[in-house]
């Protein structure tokens, strides 16, 4: 059985950090390319980072360019998100996923992967 699961979610206060874990089992993902998506409540899926499989490549969305810093340990099967300088609509559910269709084969932003983890809430207080 291929789970993801996430953890590392909280409350924090504006400006603050929190670093999230995306635990990979039932298989090796060293091939895969990993993301992170967010939604808040009543809003659409975010795409929001990638990484591909050896680290060598990483893309963002816009708004958390310089602020996030997603990351993987191959040997662990595990990929992070450092998340910092946190405001208010940082405030989401954040899933990991994974797709072994590689890192051009469909835009990163679309939700098109083939496993995806539960979820681990943040929210940031202003």
């Amino acid at each position: 059985q291929v789970l993801l699961v996430e953890s590392g979610g909280g409350l924090v206060q504006a400006g603050g950090s929190l670093k999230l874990s995306c635990a990979a089992s039932g298989r090796s993902f060293s091939s895969y390319v990993m993301a992170w998506f967010r939604q808040a409540p009543g809003k659409e899926r975010e795409f929001v980072a990638a990484i591909n499989y050896g680290g060598g490549n990483t893309a963002y969305t816009d708004s958390v360019k310089g602020r996030f810093t997603i990351s993987r340990d191959i040997a662990k099967n595990t990929v992070y998100l450092q998340m910092s300088a946190l405001n208010a609509e940082d405030t989401a559910v954040y899933c990991c996923a994974a797709k072994g269709s590689g890192w051009y084969a469909t835009p990163l932003s679309e939700p098109r992967y083939d496993y995806w983890g539960q979820g681990t809430q943040v929210t940031v207080s202003s």
